[in-house]
């Protein structure tokens, strides 16, 4: 004789629990679109990513910022540029942390803000014979590539 109902599976409050659970599920994934269930929605993820949060992010959109050349401080995310650029340092760290993860000069926007530095540097004379330079090089180039389209048409 097979024994079909399994009395010994399950007893009342194991029965309750699940079909409570079952229930939940299923207006979760009906409502889970609609307006209803956003403040639950934030909530949960609020919880999940504090953890995981922005170290230091501050209320009313603003961060803490931190570099070797200012003091550390509150700044606007408008004023801000967001890259993709990321350093391994620890929660809140010590300046000695932030000087040694700097890298200016490792990607293309260091190198960019490098080169901003320098120009806003330079006076008057500075300036001219950069221009200078640059006609120079030009002219290099220019004479170059004639030379290769001459010897390819030759």
């Amino acid at each position: 004789m097979v024994n079909w109902e399994l009395n010994s599976c399950c007893n009342n409050g194991q029965v309750t629990f699940l079909v409570t659970i079952g229930v939940f599920i299923v207006v979760i994934l009906v409502l889970w679109r609609t307006v209803l269930l956003l403040p639950f929605k934030l909530i949960t993820v609020f919880l999940h990513e504090a953890s995981h949060a922005i170290a230091c992010k501050l209320t009313c959109g603003h961060a803490l910022v931190d570099a070797p050349d200012m003091v550390r401080g509150q700044m606007n995310f408008k004023r801000l540029t967001l890259t993709d650029i990321t350093i391994d340092i620890p929660r809140v760290p010590k300046n000695k942390w932030v000087d040694r993860s700097y890298g200016e000069g490792c990607s293309s926007w260091g190198r960019k803000l490098i080169v901003q530095k320098r120009r806003a540097s330079l006076n008057d004379f500075d300036r001219f014979k950069l221009m200078l330079a640059k006609i120079n090089r030009s002219g290099v180039i220019k004479q170059e590539l004639a030379k290769l389209k001459k010897d390819n048409e030759s």
